[in-house]
């Protein structure tokens, strides 16, 4: 891939022509509309926080370096951002008046209402621009390692610049588009930032059940997304048809994985709301997030909801209790041991040597608390099932 140094090109010039979507929060081009400032592989703009944007029109009044910029070459003197779209766009917003920033005397300015002489040394600024030319592969691995502003790339924003096409830009269109109106139903189950195309991740992970890449590879030129929109709409309906309510450890869960597991089974939904609600409100559970799994296998493995286990100082105290009585009836302290014709039949273990156990398992209503717990040897413990 060649690249050339230019020093030639101002912020007034990058400035000419300049166009932003509010709505998509997308700065589309610049330089008289010879540069594409947003191509399909580069992420949406994110600087738009009151922070970063205004740090990068203070590095340029203070005439601090602002950094690299690549320009990827697209055809007779035509241009993409390669690397640099934040601060390009966070420039043009500025000098198109869509943000304020605190002039010399520590008042809040627009471009339009800072001193005539500071808009011209603003628009006089030189950027520092390498000019790249070369293949699509080469432009695309050069734009996955580099990353002078800062903020990585996530997977997915990596992901879109490899398998740029009508694919991602219709996905994106559905799935990366913070106006979207099914955008706060979804968040309900998903985590993460429409704009750093978390949303998307989350869609392809459900339809290509982990194989994103190839999904995407297979997909790249098709502009039909039905197939991607259909399965995600089909697993947020199987959602809200099996669980009344929404709670709060619903989100983020691996919903795609679940709905292939559970989906052919049939559900009483007041069951199940009964069921989570109880479990909800269940001390005992460590991890509320296994509710829903654990409900809808049908309530037997203890596992996914981490069942809460005795805490030292009730272990403590119900050792101390039991050893006392098997040393005055002369067994052991591991009531299992005690009944059996072992050596072990007399033996008092230490408490390093013992586990606690729930009496009556919890599966079976039985409560972490002192008066269900008893020690047993760690041998029998492990031996013993239904804990």
């Amino acid at each position: 891939m060649k690249t050339t140094l230019r020093t030639d090109i101002t912020v007034r010039a990058i400035c000419e022509g300049f166009i932003y979507n509010e709505l998509e929060g997308k700065g589309l081009f610049g330089l008289g509309g010879r540069l594409t400032i947003q191509p399909e592989y580069q992420r949406n703009y994110i600087y738009a926080d009151g922070k970063k944007d205004v740090a990068v029109i203070e590095s340029i009044m203070k005439h601090y370096p602002l950094g690299l910029i690549y320009f990827n070459k697209v055809g007779d003197d035509k241009f993409e951002i390669l690397d640099g779209q934040q601060r390009i766009t966070s420039i043009g917003r500025f000098v198109t008046n869509k943000f304020a920033v605190k002039d010399a005397n520590g008042m809040e300015q627009i471009f339009r209402g800072l001193d005539p002489t500071l808009q011209e040394d603003i628009l006089n600024t030189p950027l520092l621009i390498y000019e790249c030319d070369g293949t699509e592969r080469e432009i695309k691995e050069w734009f996955k390692t580099i990353n002078i502003a800062g903020i990585p790339l996530t997977h997915q924003e990596l992901l879109n610049a490899i398998y740029s096409g009508p694919f991602v830009t219709a996905a994106k269109a559905e799935f990366s588009n913070s106006q979207n109106a099914n955008i706060q139903k979804w968040s309900y189950y998903i985590c993460g930032n429409v704009k750093r195309q978390e949303y998307l991740e989350c869609a392809l992970n459900w339809v290509s059940h982990g194989h994103i890449d190839g999904y995407m590879s297979r997909h790249r030129y098709n502009p039909d997304i039905s197939e991607l929109k259909t399965y995600f709409d089909t697993v947020i309906e199987w959602i809200n048809g099996v669980f009344i309510d929404v709670e709060k450890p619903m989100k983020g869960l691996d919903w795609g994985r679940l709905y292939e597991t559970y989906h052919a089974q049939s559900y009483n939904p007041q069951e199940v709301h009964e069921q989570v609600q109880r479990l909800l409100t269940d001390d005992c559970v460590g991890k509320p997030s296994g509710i829903f799994e654990y409900v809808l296998g049908g309530c037997k493995d203890n596992r996914l909801l981490e069942i809460r286990i005795f805490d030292d100082r009730t272990m403590k105290k119900v050792y101390e209790a039991q050893t006392n009585d098997a040393e005055a009836k002369g067994v052991s302290n591991c009531p299992l041991c005690a009944m059996e014709s072992t050596n072990n039949r007399t033996r008092i273990w230490k408490l390093s040597e013992m586990d606690a156990d729930h009496v009556t398992a919890w599966s079976r209503g039985g409560a972490t608390d002192e008066s269900n717990c008893q020690m047993l040897c760690k041998t029998h413990n492990r031996a013993k099932g239904n804990k």
